[in-house]
């Protein structure tokens, strides 16, 4: 994984590169280069490990999930505002396995830092109500509920969130 900053200095540099190759009339070269700097460009906004995984757990290994994230040094330099909020996403799923308490706060700076997705943002309220239900902090947890039904526009979640509704009534 190369840091952000060096993502896009060697964006610039195939980049213009892959002009100069046009200018000597390679042309076969310069476009190899500048699908190369779209390539780093790409991975600037879009992190590899991240990707992977997300991988992992949609397969449910949350083991090897943590360890795709834990390989990302420094997460605050070398993320994007967008891509630490997924990193917060991803181990906020991870820890609500373990340990509520940190769990609640990985799914709160992930809201604070943002998802560029409606159905993560769903999903991350939703889990989150469902945390402060389990503390039985029920006007919160409907609060947040209310909101993930809002941004779950497709329906993907409607049946977690009636289950967790009817949770909410026994309390």
């Amino acid at each position: 994984m190369f840091p952000k900053v060096i993502k896009l200095i060697l964006a610039l540099v195939s980049f213009g590169y892959g002009i100069y190759q046009f200018t000597d009339d390679y042309i076969g070269n310069g476009i190899m280069f500048l699908l190369l700097s779209a390539m780093f460009v790409l991975l600037y906004f879009k992190n590899e490990l991240i990707f992977l995984a997300f991988l992992r757990l949609r397969k449910q290994d949350f083991e090897g999930t943590q360890k795709w994230l834990l390989r990302i040094p420094n997460v605050e330099r070398n993320l994007v505002k967008k891509q630490q909020g997924y990193y917060n996403y991803l181990m906020g799923i991870i820890e609500s396995q373990k340990n509520l308490t940190q769990a609640e706060k990985y799914f709160k700076t992930a809201l604070r830092l943002g998802l560029s997705m409606n159905h993560d943002l769903a999903m991350a309220k939703m889990s989150l109500a469902g945390i402060y239900l389990q503390k039985r902090r029920k006007r919160e947890a409907q609060q947040l509920l209310t909101e993930a039904k809002k941004l779950d526009k497709h329906g993907m979640l409607t049946g977690q969130l009636k289950m967790i509704q009817q949770q909410m009534k026994k309390i």
